[in-house]
Order: structure tokens, then sequence, then C-alpha cells
């Protein structure tokens, strides 16, 4: 499902990005553009200040200016020498004047002998300062010290650059600083639109109200979903996990970013989540669960981003199954059984009517007891109504395979031992499948099979114990693995399912090889059932 509302209404959230980001970018730079601007202008007029300071302190500290002062026409030497200085230190103009402020230089010789315009009082107390001030060549910034002869101060040097030659320093060091700053917006707004063209792809061009609607939609169905969901990149570790994973996986709630082989699953079923691997319904078992699990690879172009794992709870189902499986075998057993009896009916019919009273008899009452003597002997044993039920079903599904179920003269159940926590069903599983797999065992194995059962309480626990006449079984507790069988074409399910029943009943299970065949020994403890 594709949702573009949004998009028709607005700009993308990467182009509201570029914009916003192209705007602070170009306020930055000419905020610093005009920062930087603003000091060389105030560095170049403090350095203005110092240099005609420094140049006017020079020539009122030398000695020729001190003696031609005193002379008779004191412009006739000052005027040239005044001139040679200003030429050589680059200042605008150099003013000598006595202390009543008339010029004796000045850099238009028409102005020699007027007035000078300015202040000179701060001078003429002996101080040295600076200021900006009108004068004939316009605005300048202008030094005044004075000239002393001893203690006296004999006259007075003012010694001045324009505002307009400043303005002229300034511009000159302002062009590399428009050339920085041009360079500066130049790589600001090309890294700014390649960022946003990753993220535009990244974002799938969708803007934000469509960006938090669909996180409002993954956090609900993340939320809402029974089915389990995992991600799992391609280093093997699990970078999400819906609650329904949690849940079927019996996992803490803080696995993001742990690798899958420390969830503490099944060999198994990590294997089925593996990165690059393709699982379609493979069944899997947890120590409570049993579990559909899919996988698939994701992909985006030529790069793998990891597996897409969801679960489902296949435990219910599984026992169904099991029932149905049951109730399909006493239904098909009591077919076979009317079956015979049919037959049978028909022979003492034919007796009868060929006049053999004594023969139809001894053979219908023959064919009764032992029908009768089998279920006498598992209702004695077992009052318990399910387990009777499942070993006259057992019995009958044996004899219709040619096989023989016998009941143990240890077995002794009454119909108070199921309860507590451990379902009936559980114990139809374990019995069941041990049963089945017996049978099966005992039928491969040769003449005459058999399979033994014995069920009843010893030490305070309930033991379930299976025998056969078959092979036996070398592979151990490799038999209890899901997948494992010793049919070509078994799916290897019924033992694990019996491995999990007797965990969840927190129990024990035991395999050994006895006299006739393979034994399999179910102890359940009495905390979990009623005696």
């Amino acid at each position: 499902m594709r949702m573009t509302g949004e998009r028709r209404g607005g700009w993308s959230l990467a182009r509201q990005l570029l914009v916003l980001q192209v705007i602070i970018v170009g306020v930055l730079v000419v905020a610093g553009a005009l920062l930087a601007y603003l000091d060389v202008a105030d560095r170049t007029e403090d350095s203005t200040r110092e240099e005609v300071v420094s140049v006017a302190l020079t020539i009122a500290d030398s000695p020729a200016v001190v003696d031609a002062v005193e002379a008779r026409e004191p412009s006739a030497v000052l005027q040239p020498f005044a001139e040679r200085v200003r030429r050589d230190t680059g200042v605008d103009f150099i003013t000598i004047m006595d202390t009543s402020g008339f010029r004796y230089t000045h850099p238009n010789p028409d102005r020699i002998g007027e007035k000078f315009l300015g202040h000179i009082e701060d001078a003429l107390a002996g101080e040295v300062f600076t200021e900006t001030y009108t004068g004939t060549l316009g605005p300048s910034v202008r030094a005044v010290v004075p000239v002393r002869d001893g203690d006296r101060i004999a006259a007075l040097v003012s010694v001045g650059i324009t505002l307009d030659a400043i303005a002229g320093q300034v511009r000159d060091r302002l062009v590399p600083l428009v050339l920085v700053a041009l360079v500066t917006l130049a790589a600001g707004m090309t890294g700014t639109y390649l960022v946003s063209r990753r993220l535009d792809r990244q974002t799938h061009g969708l803007g934000p109200a469509e960006l938090g609607r669909r996180l409002e939609y993954h956090e609900a169905i993340l939320h809402t979903v029974r089915e389990g969901l995992l991600l799992v990149d391609q280093a093997g570790r699990v970078t999400l996990c819906n609650d329904g994973a949690r849940e079927l996986l019996d996992l803490a709630d803080d696995i993001e970013g742990k690798a899958l082989g420390d969830l503490g699953l099944p060999a198994a079923m990590v294997a089925s989540m593996a990165p690059d691997r393709t699982t379609r319904d493979e069944i899997h078992l947890t120590d409570r669960r049993v579990l559909v699990v899919n996988g698939t690879p994701v992909r985006s172009g030529n790069r793998a981003h990891g597996t897409v794992v969801t679960l489902r709870d296949h435990t219910d189902l599984q026992a169904l199954t099991g029932e149905l499986d049951s109730v399909r075998g006493f239904a098909e057993s009591l077919r076979s059984q009317a079956h015979e009896a049919a037959n049978r009916l028909h022979t003492v019919v034919s007796l009868v009517e060929l006049g053999r009273y004594e023969e139809a008899v001894e053979f219908a009452t023959a064919e009764l007891a032992l029908a009768q003597q089998l279920t006498d002997r598992v209702v004695d044993a077992v009052s318990e109504p399910v387990l009777a039920a499942l070993l006259l079903g057992k019995a009958a599904e044996a004899n219709e395979r040619g096989a023989e179920l016998v009941i143990t003269p240890e077995t002794e159940i009454d119909d108070a031992v199921l309860g507590g926590t451990l379902a009936p069903r559980d114990v139809v599983t374990i019995l069941g499948n041990l049963i089945d797999n017996a049978l099966d065992a005992a039928i491969e194995g040769g003449n005459a099979p058999k399979v033994f059962v014995t069920a009843r309480t010893e030490d305070g626990a309930l033991l379930l114990r299976v025998e056969d006449t078959g092979a036996g079984l070398a592979a151990g507790e490799v038999a209890f693995d899901r997948g494992w069988s010793t049919k070509a074409d078994g799916r290897g399910l019924g033992l694990a399912l019996v491995r999990q029943a007797v965990h969840r009943g927190n129990g024990t299970i035991e395999v050994s090889q006895g006299e006739r065949g393979a034994v399999f020994a179910v102890r359940l403890p009495t905390a979990l059932v009623s005696t």
C-alpha cells in the first residue's frame, strides 16, 4: 500500500530540509562575511591610528624640527622635510604648526600659514591624542602630538590619513574575504544538496506527515499482530523484534542488537533464520511451542540488507492434528472391526444354515472372548479413561497392522492420576507418539512384532515405558531432534513433540536398549500430577 496524499499537498522532507539548510548556510555565510568585514574595518582603523601616532611622534622627536621651529623662516626648512616624510610613510598629510595652530607645513603649499582645522587643546597640555575630523583634505583619522624643547612645548605635529584612503585599504582586504565567502557558500550549498539527495532516496520522497503516519502504522502493526516478526541483518544480529516474536520465543525485551546464536534458540531454528537464506513453512520446536518459520532475504538493488523472519504458532494446530489422527485411527479401527465382525457374522449365519449349531456357538464365543479379554485387561489396569481409550485404540491399530500391543502386568493407573498442570493432551502426545514409533520399529524388525507398554506410578512419579521388538535405537538423544527419523519419508516430528511435552511437564526421558529392542522411559514428577 502506497500513500501519497501528503506528498501531493506539500514538499517532501528532503526538500524542506534542503530549503532550510540553504537558508541557514546562506545566513551563516553572509553573517560571517559581514562580521569579518566589520572586523577588517575596525582593525584597519586601529592600525591607522597606531601608524599616524608613530609617524607623528617620530617627527616630534626629531631635533631638526625643534631647530627649524626656532628659525626665522620655519616653513622653508620644515615643508620639504614634511613632504619627504609624507611620501616615505604613505600618510596623507603632515602638518607642523606653532602653539597657536598656524601651519608651517601642508600638502597644499597655499594652505601654509592658515589656521589648523582640528583640536589641539590636549596636545598643548602635553598629551598625545587621535581624532577623526574633517579638514581641508576631507574626513581623516589624525594624531596630534606636542614638540618639546626641554620642558617647553615649542610646536605641534599632526599626521593624518583620510577616510577615503582607509576605505581603499578595506576594499583591498575585502576582495579575498568575498572570494572565501563565495567558495564557502558554494561548498555549503553543494554539500547540502548532496545530503538532501541522499535523504530523499532514503525517505523515498515522503513528507514529514506521511513519515509520521507510517511510523504510527509501523508501531501499531508490530504491537498488535500475533505473528512473530524478526529482522536479522547480514551479521546475524537481531535489529527488530515485535511483541509476538518475544512471546513465541520466550525472549527478553532487550534482544535487539544480539546475535541469533545468543538467544538460546534451537540450532536448527537459528540456521533457518540465517541471512540470505529463504525458508518456507519450516516447522521447528522450542521448549513449549511448535512454530512455523518463514524467512525471506531483503535486497535493495545489489545490496543485501538481511532477512525478514515470520513466526506462526502451530502448537494448538499440531495438537489438534494429533488428536484428529487419533480419532481417525479409532474410526479406521472401528471400520476394520466392523468389517471383521460382518465376516464373522456371515460365518456364524452360514454355520447355522448348515445345521452346525455347536460349531457356530463355539466360533462366536471364542471371538467374543478374545476381544473381551483385551478390553478387560486394559480397563482393569487403566481406569483413567483418556489413557484407556488411547491404549484400546492403539491395540486395535496394532492388531490391524499385524502386530500386538501388550499391556504389561505392572501397568496400573487409576482415574486420579492426571491433573495439576499436566494436561491429558500431553500424556496422549507422549504415549501415543512413543507407541506409534515403537509399532513402526517392531513391524520393520521382523516376525511376531510386539510392543510392550507399562504405565504406573513409581517413587512419586508417573512412569510411561514403551519397549518394542525392533532392531533397537543407537542414536540416543539425537532421535529427539527435529527432523530425525528412521524412515526415509518420515518428517521426524513425533519424538520431538514427545521431548517438548516432557520438558513442558518438567519430566525426564531415557532411551536404552532392552532385551527385546529399544526402550523409552518417561518420568513425570508428582508435583505435576495428582495421585
